[in-house]
């Protein structure tokens, strides 16, 4: 079991990793060895996640979520396997976390009498500032 948060854990055996070829820089290392790891975690069918983390989950995994339910993470970063499997899981387990916070819910609130009396303090200086500039001062023009 692989710890997410005090209540939530993800069973190791609902996580599948197959190791490919990674692209980008490597020299001929890159051309024989699969370094990338694809990390596949069924999002729908887990047993561990209560159904509102489940949700949430797949809202956040965007892109990575497949039709059938499953996240897929490729984690080619690093030039070693191990390092690359550690990478997927922890990206994994980043996003379960993230999905595993409530949002904030917020309330609506009535503003302050300060913050009425500072707008209506700002409109009177405004008002104040075009009257000024409407009234031509030395005469507007009647002769």
């Amino acid at each position: 079991m692989i710890p997410v948060t005090p209540r939530i854990w993800l069973d190791e055996n609902e996580i599948e990793e197959s190791f490919v070829r990674a692209s980008g820089p490597g020299g001929q290392n890159v051309n024989k060895v699969s370094t990338a790891v694809q990390l596949r975690f069924d999002v729908r069918g887990s047993k561990t996640l209560p159904d509102v983390v489940k949700a949430r989950l797949e809202r956040i995994a965007g892109r990575r979520l497949t039709k059938e339910g499953a996240i897929v993470l490729i984690a080619q970063r690093y030039r070693t396997q191990e390092r690359n499997r550690e990478d997927a899981l922890a990206r994994l387990v980043a996003m379960v976390q993230e999905a595993a916070d409530l949002p904030v819910i917020r309330r609506p609130t009535r503003p302050t009498l300060g913050s009425k009396v500072r707008r209506l303090e700002s409109k009177a200086r405004r008002a104040g500032v075009k009257a000024m500039r409407r009234d031509k001062p030395g005469g507007g023009g009647e002769e």
